[in-house]
């Protein structure tokens, strides 16, 4: 399966060759990043997607792209955000909308790992409980979350809240 349109693009803007990529059933995950003379790095997934990396002008980069450890940020939104959409979907809940807002504290000293990290998440719905909301995000980032989980281990603290609101009719 060659890549597609929309990653080739992707990969192109970024400098990079896209003849030899192609997807591949490894058994385990592995991605590649690749420096091409400037920022920002392109990472590439098995599946040939593309993240660009970077970082700001005083260690190089060209901050055209979120850091590495925004990344990690996103991620820990994206998981979590995965799981719960599909525990409210299995409850049989509408989901209109549901967004998370993450800030993260780091260590002073190098590795600046996080230290503690807030996600505030947000739900529009026009039938969900607090209850059911509340327990989706427990759920999630408690056992289902990859990212809280490799978090965690790493000895941060995670906090966070969950909103719901109604739909506007």
């Amino acid at each position: 399966m060659s890549l597609a349109a929309g990653e080739k693009l992707k990969c192109l803007l970024a400098g990079l060759s896209v003849e030899n990529m192609q997807y591949k059933e490894p058994s385990a995950m592995n991605v590649s990043v690749t420096f091409r003379n400037t920022m920002p790095l392109a990472g590439t997934s098995r599946a040939g997607h593309v993240t660009l990396f970077d970082t700001s002008p005083e260690f190089h980069g060209t901050g055209s792209a979120p850091s590495p450890m925004e990344v990690v940020l996103q991620s820990l939104a994206a998981c979590s955000m995965m799981d719960i959409i599909s525990i409210l979907k299995k409850k049989r809940r509408d989901v209109v909308a549901l967004t998370a807002e993450g800030e993260a504290d780091r260590a002073a000293e190098h590795p600046k790992v996080f230290t503690a990290v807030r996600v505030r998440y947000r739900l529009e719905s026009p039938d969900c409980t607090p209850e059911d909301f509340e327990r989706a995000v427990s759920l999630s980032m408690e056992k289902y979350c990859s990212v809280s989980a490799m978090l965690r281990l790493s000895g941060c603290r995670i906090e966070w809240m969950a909103e719901l609101v109604r739909e506007a009719q």
